[in-house]
């Protein structure tokens, strides 16, 4: 670690949003709490934090959204039906993702005014210090993980760090886009970004993929940013005011990454994660094969 970087120890998740893309199963149902074969969306998210040394994990709420602080805490009922029917291995599953004592916080985010107002809204649990963001939606299969290597990278160059992945140029529009000045094999320095560029004028085809390290300093910046596009108050034009102080480096991690706020993006986690699975892989290729 560089002398002029400090410890990473937390992560910011901004779990408020309302999962208008995935309605109506998110009508009664957190978006962050729908299944990507047997566990819901945020449990591998928070897997990724854990597995980069996170160790306290805000969580950014709002209404309807008590089931997703329940999901880290004992079911007493549950856990007490599994130990009687000998189902050890379901209940050691169950508490490997429970909480431990002080781990998580969290806070609300009164009104819908954009990701850079969710992450303002952990400010004062967060406090001096570097922190994570996580997108609670987009899971990231990799190893070792997202956030891992931006870690690893953020220990080497201090600063700021924003994980981005290629897009084909036609989707450039629906995306946040980075502004390279030099690069450095998946290292990209960084001279500016911006926030859903109109068609054919992005900068690049580097799109901001949901995983984020950053310096204490962007709160001062978001409690004053004026609203941007979709008229909300955007995380991508705090880092652009910050980067006139700060180094921003954008790592182009190895993986693949699901949107699973979409539809058809979470349809695709649920088929390739139960591919991937040693006890599920060989019957659910048998049984998307049969469908096709």
């Amino acid at each position: 670690m560089t002398a002029h970087s400090r410890r990473l120890r937390k992560a910011v998740l901004p779990v408020a949003g309302l999962g208008t893309r995935v309605l109506p199963g998110t009508k009664t149902t957190p978006k962050e709490l729908l299944n990507v074969v047997d566990r819901p969306i945020l449990s591998y998210i928070v897997e990724e934090a854990r597995d980069a040394g996170i160790e306290h994990i805000v969580f950014v709420t709002g209404r309807s959204k008590g089931a997703i602080e329940d999901y880290f805490d004992h079911q007493i009922e549950l856990e007490a039906q599994l130990l009687a029917k000998g189902k050890t291995d379901i209940l050691d599953m169950m508490n490997a993702e429970l909480a431990s004592a002080g781990e998580m916080s969290f806070t609300r985010q009164m009104q819908p005014l954009g990701l850079g107002h969710a992450v303002w809204c952990a400010r004062d649990i967060i406090g001096d210090e570097p922190f994570a963001v996580l997108l609670p939606d987009v899971i990231v299969d990799a190893a070792p993980g997202a956030l891992k290597q931006l870690a690893d990278v953020y220990a080497e160059t201090g600063g700021n760090v924003i994980g981005v992945e290629a897009v084909p140029e036609s989707e450039t529009h629906k995306y946040g886009i980075v502004d390279p000045e030099n690069r450095e094999g998946r290292h990209i320095r960084m001279k500016g970004m911006v926030e859903k560029p109109p068609r054919g004028e992005a900068p690049s085809n580097l799109s901001i993929s949901g995983r984020y390290i950053l310096q204490p300093e962007i709160f001062g910046i978001l409690e004053t940013q004026p609203r941007g596009a979709g008229g909300e108050i955007q995380l991508t034009d705090g880092m652009a005011r910050l980067m006139k102080d700060q180094t921003f480096t954008a790592v182009e991690y190895e993986g693949v990454t699901y949107d699973c706020g979409d539809k058809i993006g979470l349809l695709r986690a649920n088929v390739a994660l139960a591919l991937k699975r040693p006890d599920l892989g060989e019957q659910a290729r048998a049984a998307i094969t049969a469908l096709l």
